[in-house]
């Protein structure tokens, strides 16, 4: 009698362990594959994202040779006052915009960010809200990508290597690069790091003396507090 509730009781612990393995099995592969196919959409949308600056440029430079070439064009900038947004336009300068026409499942995206220290390469999306942080990193406050004081951009941490995930392993001097849907380039370089509780966002409106900054913001492994990183144009 003994031995047949000895035996129950290790059928039972048996059936526990195995359920807990195919459960630990399933969300190694559910991450896996989550993994796996947010790296193949960004690869996608690398290729994507340069074919549609190359068509801009290219765009762009024909609409310039028309303004030069065309000598019934008005180009007097006394005359013509667009004349001036128009050029500025084309500078590639300015931040990227929604109205680039550019998207990302469904997203508007403004910029891709590239983190070679975390083999980052992924598409900046517009705004921030839950649905659009499952699909990359947004711009969660400030002036916009690429424009003069701090720009935040958040991204989820999935602890599988994705988005913001190895930020942890980020430091000072490492390079951070952002190109908006103009085209333009530019390199930032880490200056500070720290960790800091979910109410704190007094990073985020920082004075950054006229220079362009960024700020990344994600969550930590344990999800308790928040990593945030900056980085200025260098």
């Amino acid at each position: 009698m003994l031995n047949s509730k000895y035996s129950k009781v290790l059928t039972i612990i048996l059936i526990i362990a195995i359920i807990a393995i195919v459960a630990l099995l399933a969300f190694i592969g559910i991450d896996w594959y989550r993994a796996y196919t947010t790296g193949a959409d960004n690869d996608d949308f690398s290729a994507q994202f340069n074919e549609f600056i190359s068509n801009n440029i290219t765009d762009n430079n024909q609409t310039n040779n028309t303004q030069t070439n065309n000598t019934n064009d008005v180009i007097d900038p006394i005359i013509d006052p667009n004349l001036n947004d128009t050029v500025q336009n084309n500078t590639g300068n300015s931040g990227g915009t929604s109205s680039s026409g550019l998207t990302y499942k469904g997203f508007n995206v403004v910029a891709r960010i590239e983190i070679p220290k975390t083999n980052v390469n992924c598409p900046v999306l517009e705004k921030v809200t839950p649905k659009s942080l499952e699909a990359s990193v947004g711009v969660m406050y400030g002036p916009g990508v690429n424009k003069v004081g701090n720009t935040v951009i958040a991204g989820h941490n999935y602890r599988n290597g994705t988005f913001f995930s190895n930020n942890k392993k980020l430091n000072n001097g490492d390079k951070i690069y952002l190109t908006d849907t103009s085209g333009h380039k530019v390199t930032y370089e880490i200056y500070h790091k720290y960790t800091t509780d979910s109410n704190d966002f007094e990073y985020a409106s920082r004075d950054t003396q006229g220079r362009r900054e960024i700020s990344l913001t994600t969550c930590t492994d344990d999800s308790n507090y928040r990593i945030i990183i900056w980085a200025k144009e260098v």
